[in-house]
């Protein structure tokens, strides 16, 4: 994925908001893989671990006109996570934590899109929603940017960048294994590139 400045990123979100009322109220966006990828993190016995988790489906809608109206359904597939260490893997994977074999994927489905300062996705922007892991629905917030890429057209939204940050405690879901080595907290970084389907 492009890195952006700071600079670049406040500029493309100031005209994010200020599309022509032609275009369709509710878009539907795709995923582009390569650019894509949803990270995690973790604390094993006092050392930050990270790892990567694949996405099997999404459903986004973006509302180009109200952005409070878009909604995002994304299913990951636990059993494919990895991590930079086997063994840290195999014990995730296992019954005590992720518990692929009777659960073998994860879902967040969004319900609230909160904007941040001057009506944007992004600076204080915040996306809540449902996550089913292990079968345990709880709901979870994300901070949220969206922005176009540098040099792209104001009214050219044909390609969008996404990056969601956050965490949750993983014995609100069951996955207690190993407590006595892995901290409660795992952190969240989802970056997608998505693009207009036409």
């Amino acid at each position: 994925m492009t890195r952006l400045t700071r600079r670049t990123l406040l500029a493309g979100l100031a005209t994010l908001p200020l599309t022509p009322a032609a275009r369709a109220a509710i878009a539907p966006y795709e995923l582009v893989l390569q650019n894509t990828s949803v990270g995690f993190t973790f604390d094993l016995s006092g050392l930050t671990q990270s790892g990567t988790m694949p996405i099997q489906t999404t459903d986004i809608q973006i509302d180009v006109r109200d952005l409070t109206k878009s909604r995002v359904a994304v299913t990951l597939n636990a059993a494919e996570a990895r991590t930079k260490l086997p063994f840290a893997r195999s014990a995730m994977l296992g019954a005590g934590v992720l518990d692929v074999e009777s659960y073998p994927t994860i879902h967040f489905a969004s319900t609230k899109v909160e904007l941040g300062e001057g009506g944007r996705l992004s600076r204080g922007a915040k996306i809540t929603g449902d996550l089913t892991l292990r079968d345990v629905t709880r709901p979870i917030a994300f901070q949220a940017d969206l922005f176009r890429p540098p040099g792209s057209a104001p009214e050219n939204l044909d390609m969008l960048s996404i990056r969601l940050t956050g965490g949750l405690n993983r014995h609100d879901f069951g996955a207690s294994g190993y407590a006595d080595l892995v901290q409660d907290t795992v952190g969240l970084d989802i970056r997608a590139e998505i693009k207009l389907v036409t």
